[in-house]
């Protein structure tokens, strides 16, 4: 009499799960442990590709925190990606009198038509430095995850 097979994470699976994304040092960016489990479609975009690759292949009931080095997660930060934006390409990107402090995520048009933000650093007279680097960017990160249910 053979007992019957765990259910596996594959590309189309549907899982119930605990997971939690944290700092090395273990401040949570976001975790669902202490409220209700996610439920979601693997591979529909709602958890970061890097962080689905990791649940390829675990069986349901598995409890297990990666780390993950910049590399693996959301890059390294990049100094081309700190930009110095002219005082007349802010203002055509933004409401009228908006007023910006340093630290602000601001939004902008992209030329295909799509949007991308950065967070304003420095501000003077003729412009504005921003960095677009993701903001987990040079970050080691944990990634604990509690698989529950897979259809």
């Amino acid at each position: 009499m053979s007992s019957p097979s765990v259910p596996v994470v594959t590309d189309n699976a549907y899982l119930t799960l605990h997971y939690r994304l944290a700092s090395l040092e273990g401040e949570d960016i976001v975790s669902t442990f202490n409220e209700n489990p996610a439920t979601l479609q693997f591979g529909q975009g709602q958890l970061a590709p890097f962080l689905e690759a990791c649940l390829l292949g675990l069986p349901e009931g598995t409890h297990q925190t990666f780390e993950l080095a910049p590399a693996q997660a959301f890059g390294e930060r990049s100094d081309e990606l700190i930009q110095r934006i002219s005082l007349a390409t802010l203002q055509e990107n933004s409401a009228m009198d908006e007023q910006y402090r340093i630290g602000d995520l601001v939004d902008f048009a992209a030329p295909g038509g799509g949007r991308f933000a950065g967070i304003l650093r420095s501000m003077d007279d003729d412009g504005a430095v921003f960095d677009f680097n993701h903001p987990l960017a040079g970050q080691t990160l944990k990634f604990e995850v509690k698989i529950i249910g897979i259809l």
